[in-house]
């Protein structure tokens, strides 16, 4: 384990995961159209706190994203905070959404949750090849982790 304290997390900002998600549903609803929403994303990104640089390293380099993201995990099958940073604007809004609906939560709650936001919000729909992956490839580290303390 790194010397360096991990930042407190800003998560869990709703009492569950569904509302969490729910919330998520009824933010990008304001928006009109997509340029608006991928604003939007870049504006949450810039509200995740950053990681110590003793976190940034290939350890904590989370595979399977085109763009660097780097993500640390502390807790226990009770509650599991997931930490995260990217070097992209909007992937860091992306890591914004997922630990939004995922960080602060029991083991037990993450695994039964299925990621319906981004479906419900079209955000599959309008995510590159390389980000869609990279989305996924941290969709599955979060339900890894949260298998693993089962």
């Amino acid at each position: 384990m790194n010397a360096a304290a991990l930042p407190a997390s800003p998560f869990p900002l709703e009492p569950s995961a569904a509302q969490a998600q729910a919330a998520i549903r009824d933010e990008f609803a304001f928006f009109g159209d997509w340029s608006e929403r991928y604003q939007y994303l870049i504006d949450l990104g810039r509200k995740l706190p950053d990681l110590p640089q003793a976190y940034k390293t290939e350890e904590h380099r989370l595979l399977g994203c085109q763009s660097m993201v780097w993500i640390a995990v502390e807790g226990d099958a009770q509650r599991l905070d997931f930490h995260a940073i990217s070097d992209s604007a909007i992937v860091s809004g992306l890591i914004y959404l997922a630990l939004r609906v995922y960080s602060g939560r029991s083991a037990n709650e993450i695994v039964a949750t299925s990621a319906d936001y981004i479906a419900d919000i079209g955000l599959a729909k309008h995510l590159s090849p390389t980000r869609s992956n990279g989305l996924a490839a941290l969709l599955a580290f979060i339900r890894e982790q949260a298998q693993r303390r089962l």
